[in-house]
């Protein structure tokens, strides 16, 4: 969905420049819109299957189809290696924290939450980890940080007032607060990644994150729900491989590819379409309305990070 930890971590998958070829700047381009289309719709994708599969089990069947896609991908671009033990701590955030805590709290959350909604609850990830980092004082939030920040939250309270979510549907607010989580966990992540001396690159490492997140997500599943009683169709089956090789394992390549060739800030700006990708989508496919208070939320939210990715932009970036 992923969502990813190359998101928000340019630092991180610049790393990735000694095994990419770099692209037109005009290929690169496409390329990225081809990939935040793919998340955008990743999650009116997950919202259709947690409606017909168990959270658990979606992740699950989704993180086995990504891992077998990228297993093909990474060797045959010859990035296919054993990661070294200082690299492992890296593996290990990334598998649990994003691939398996944060997709499951989203597909979780999504069974009671409107996708559209759900992606602009997600998509808060940057402003979580803008807060954390004053709050350990390893960043200083400047004015135009706090702007960014103070707008997101804004954002944050507009989507979450009882005139945009049921207040008193229980299983809504337990949705929303799943995602919100889902996006506090991601950030977690990410400040992890930011302070990690990295061996191998984020992409090669990236088979073995998929991996640690397939195990645990399999075995919790087994444990938890047991054996899925699902019914099978050919729309299920597209929706899988839709999500596991394109939304997934195909976006991460591409991602890597295009954090190569475009500047960091181009990217960090960029992803912040997604959730208006997400919203179009939900609304199109699923017939999710478009009221006043998302619009005005999913604009106040995209619009902090996009001022937070400028306060930390380079002079004459």
């Amino acid at each position: 969905m992923r969502a990813s930890a190359i998101l928000f971590t340019a630092d991180a998958a610049c790393k990735d420049a000694a095994v990419n070829q770099s692209l037109s700047p005009a290929k690169a381009a496409a390329l990225f819109i081809v990939v935040v289309l793919a998340w955008g719709i990743n999650w009116t994708v997950t919202k259709s299957l947690v409606q017909a599969v168990p959270p658990l089990w979606t992740a699950a069947i989704r993180s086995w189809i990504a891992l077998s896609a990228l297993l093909v991908i990474l060797r045959a671009s010859g990035n296919l290696i054993i990661p070294e033990i200082a690299d492992v701590p890296v593996v290990l955030s990334v598998a649990l924290l994003h691939m398996t805590f944060f997709s499951t709290l989203v597909a979780t959350g999504l069974r009671y939450l409107p996708a559209s909604k759900g992606v602009v609850l997600g998509y808060t990830t940057p402003l979580w980890v803008a807060l954390a980092a004053a709050a350990a004082r390893t960043e200083r939030l400047g004015k135009l940080k706090l702007a960014g920040v103070a707008t997101g939250l804004l954002g944050l309270c507009v989507i979450l007032n009882p005139a945009s979510l049921n207040w008193t549907n229980a299983n809504v607010l337990i949705g929303a607060g799943m995602i919100i989580l889902a996006a506090i966990c991601w950030a977690a992540n990410i400040i992890y990644i930011r302070s990690h001396r990295w061996i191998a690159t984020p992409l090669q490492l990236l088979l073995w994150q998929v991996l640690v997140a397939t195990l645990v997500l399999t075995s919790t599943a087994l444990v938890t729900e047991g054996v899925p009683d699902v019914t099978w169709s050919p729309h299920l089956v597209l929706l899988f491989l839709y999500s596991g090789f394109i939304g997934t394992a195909l976006a991460y390549w591409a991602m890597s590819v295009v954090n190569r060739s475009l500047p960091a800030l181009t990217t960090s700006l960029g992803t912040t379409a997604t959730p208006i990708v997400g919203i179009v989508t939900a609304a199109l496919l699923l017939g999710e309305p478009i009221d006043p208070s998302l619009a005005l939320a999913a604009t106040l939210i995209v619009g902090g990070i996009a001022l937070s990715t400028l306060a930390d932009a380079p002079s004459g970036a």
